[in-house]
């Protein structure tokens, strides 16, 4: 394997706090870094995915902000529930903020899933958030076909392997693209696995997308906060039309910014460059006044 770079070694030597909070009968679990009393920003991981997925950017933040980052109901080491949904969701999002001594508004950052929880989120408890960066989740407008049996298919039924290597070699991104550097393909994957009696198997639910692949269009549009969005210029989940039309939808004043190179998972494969544009953004975020939102 290539050696990993000193930045990423030295994010991961940074261990973050542990602690569970529950939520509707659900014990969440939340990683913190960085100095209580600072700013708030709260991270959250797409689909499948965990907290674990921020390990390498988290501490990158940690100069200016309180970092946390929760495994949603469902997901990483997390409980699970009987029925999913975004506003369940984003309940467990104002828990965690509250769990772990915010004391004023967060920004609240998101990636794929997790970016359309934020974005629930920003719409129900928008008066409560500093803003909201969504980054590479689709938006789309409304069409007669549905991606719920292409995306739902993907995560049913996870495997279950006799032993740690060879789970690893079956762990993909969703969807397709070039894999990242192998120290951080690597790093995520074994973060995603867990020993069970039956062997190893991967952490999330597999009814996770039951009941959530559902159109976000006019939440994005009453969102109570500012907000951004963050795409992969290379993205097939957010291609430049997609962009476009949240564009509009978030009144044409809020910004939309293209990662070079990036392709969905960019905070897999451009890691740098997403925390050189996320920093920008929350600098501004505290130095400027934001544009009323038009109707």
């Amino acid at each position: 394997m290539t050696k990993a770079p000193r930045w990423f070694t030295d994010a991961l030597a940074d261990k973050p706090r542990q602690s569970s909070v529950e939520v509707e009968g659900a014990p969440i679990n939340v990683l913190e870094w960085g100095e209580v009393g600072n700013p708030g920003l709260i991270l959250v991981h797409g689909g499948a995915a965990h907290a674990q997925w921020w390990n390498h950017l988290a501490p990158m933040f940690t100069h200016r902000y309180h970092v946390a980052a929760l495994d949603l109901s469902g997901h990483g080491d997390s409980g699970r529930r009987e029925r999913y949904s975004h506003e369940l969701w984003a309940q467990e999002i104002v828990s965690v903020c509250d769990s772990v001594g915010f004391d004023r508004p967060p920004v609240i950052v998101g990636h794929s899933l997790g970016g359309l929880v934020a974005i629930q989120t920003a719409a129900t408890y928008g008066d409560s958030l500093a803003g909201a960066v969504i980054v590479d989740s689709p938006v789309n407008k409304p069409a007669p076909e549905s991606e719920e049996g292409r995306t739902g298919r993907a995560f049913r039924a996870p495997g279950t392997y006799d032993d740690l290597d060879t789970a690893l070699t079956h762990f993909h991104l969703i969807p397709p693209q070039p894999d990242p550097d192998p120290w951080i393909l690597d790093h995520v994957a074994r973060q995603s696995l867990r020993d069970t009696d039956q062997g190893w198997t991967w952490k999330f639910d597999a009814n996770l997308f039951t009941h959530t692949l559902v159109a976000m269009n006019e939440q994005l549009a009453s969102v109570k906060c500012r907000v951004a969005v963050l795409r992969g210029e290379h993205s097939v989940v957010v291609p430049l039309y997609s962009a476009e039309y949240m564009y509009d939808l978030m009144g044409r004043v809020s910004p939309v910014v293209t990662i070079p190179e990036a392709h969905h998972h960019l905070i897999l494969d451009q890691p740098l460059s997403f925390i050189t544009a996320l920093r920008t953004l929350l600098a501004d975020w505290e130095h400027s006044v934001p544009f009323e939102r038009r109707d």
